[in-house]
């Protein structure tokens, strides 16, 4: 099988869907991104956990902290790609065992790497880093496959925070255009729903 590109592969998975979706926020979106799907793919998580891993060697921090649940499969996969510890701030403080915050071993004073699926604007990745800073973590920068460039960034740099992303969605939809996997008119109307959205 020929080589393709991760774009394509997320794509052709229904990774990256195309039509009219309604998002939590009620808007409707002319795309919708689903990385949860990427557990069912082994091979393409892998990819993307390697990509990721290509941008990750280029930062400074002591292990990953993967938001769940979306992230927490890609968090696994990047930490085996790497071999580096992995823990992970809880939704919900469980009321019996250890009710712990954050799950997996670290000590105070260490610098995590968040990491997750996706972003759209800054809010989750604030609500699961707000854990780890309460428990002596140092967070500096923040990992995601796909940025769908629409304000997550500047959410977070305007709180101290740097984003890296392996897939800005404006270059995916061009690798997209530019192999004929959508038409020109989606690629339009997705571009101009970003810049108004």
């Amino acid at each position: 099988m020929p080589e393709t590109s991760l774009p394509i592969r997320l794509f052709e998975t229904g990774c990256i869907q195309f039509g009219a979706f309604t998002l939590k926020s009620g808007l409707t979106s002319p795309i919708y991104v689903d990385l949860r799907l990427l557990v069912s793919h082994p091979s393409l998580l892998r990819e993307g956990a390697r990509a990721m891993a290509d941008v990750a060697r280029t930062l400074t921090f002591d292990r990953l902290a993967a938001i769940p649940y979306a992230g927490l499969p890609i968090g696994v996969a990047l930490a085996l790609e790497m071999d580096r510890p992995l823990i992970y701030p809880r939704h919900e403080v469980k009321a019996h065992g250890t009710r712990r915050a954050i799950e997996g071993a670290f000590t105070p004073g260490e610098t995590v790497l968040l990491v997750d699926d996706l972003i759209t604007r800054g809010d989750s990745k604030l609500e699961a880093i707000a854990p780890l800073e309460a428990a002596g973590l140092a967070v500096r920068d923040v990992l995601v496959l796909i940025d769908r460039q629409q304000g997550g960034q500047e959410d977070l740099a305007g709180r101290g925070y740097h984003l890296h992303a392996v897939l800005p969605l404006r270059l995916l939809l061009d690798a997209l255009a530019s192999s004929g996997h959508i038409t020109p008119a989606q690629h339009a109307e997705t571009l101009a729903y970003l810049r108004n959205s």
